[in-house]
């Protein structure tokens, strides 16, 4: 069954991870994916797999600080197959972390920027686009941080993450009567570059394990599979959602 069989999508954070694993998931049940993230040879590959499996997809490399880099993921998006129906806005970073005290201005600035502005930006082009095709899906990826849970040093993370679940829902109530649906994952732990960046040694990436009620990791294709729920018709009447896939971790106190 191919769940989006004549859509197009973008996805954007595609190089690594759950936009990795969401972009060839979307590929496979009949998406045409554009593709984007800052490393153009891992862009590169990816196009090559999904196209090597049977699938259609295009990538370029960008910024998404940039709004530049936004329409043009866009217009590739139209240039090439003719209209928008998705949008994933997964790029994201960690950013400065440590103690709230010592955390620079620009250390603050650049990590809102990645993941929320970019991510603004993103959908302000997105939707702009389904407008014009009688509507469309976008999915942000937010974090349980900062909603169900918190740890300390992370504020930056905790706040730009956190801004994109007010925006999900301010752009679920705007576009609504456009039939535009705007939703965000809340992922927990991922096996993804980011854990593994703050999670450097078998103690910590043990003890983060232990918190979710599953008591392991995610794998980013699991990500990948709630993702396409939310972008499928199978989630007509979903919008506005901020949805948990973090393997019991915000309920987990064992």
């Amino acid at each position: 069954m191919e769940r989006l069989k004549d859509k197009v999508a973008i996805v954007v954070g595609a190089s690594a991870g759950i936009g990795r694993a969401t972009a060839e998931l979307f590929a496979k049940e009949g998406a045409k994916v554009v593709v984007g993230a800052r490393r153009g040879n891992e862009l590169a590959t990816l196009v090559a797999e999904i196209k090597a499996a049977g699938g259609d997809a295009v990538g370029l490399a960008g910024d998404v600080r940039s709004e530049e880099y936004a329409k043009a993921l866009v217009a590739l998006a139209v240039q090439t197959y003719g209209r928008l129906d998705v949008a994933f806005n997964n790029a994201g970073t960690l950013g400065e972390t440590g103690p709230s005290t010592s955390v620079s201005e620009e250390g603050w600035s650049d990590t809102i920027a990645i993941n929320l502005t970019g991510s603004f930006l993103g959908a302000k082009h997105q939707i702009a686009e389904m407008q014009k095709h009688g509507g469309g899906s976008v999915i942000f990826t937010s974090t349980f941080i900062g909603y169900s849970s918190a740890f300390p040093n992370m504020a930056a993370y905790a706040a730009s993450k956190s801004g994109l679940i007010g925006l999900t829902q301010a752009l679920a109530a705007e576009f609504g009567p456009a039939n535009i649906r705007v939703n965000a994952i809340l992922p927990g732990a991922v096996e993804t570059d980011m854990f593994r960046e703050s999670n450097d040694t078998p103690e910590k990436a043990a003890f983060v394990s232990q918190l979710h009620a599953l008591k392991r990791i995610g794998a980013p294709d699991e990500l990948a599979r709630s993702v396409l729920y939310l972008a499928s018709d199978d989630a007509s009447f979903v919008t506005g959602a901020a949805s948990l896939v973090d393997g019991g971790l915000s309920i987990t106190r064992t």
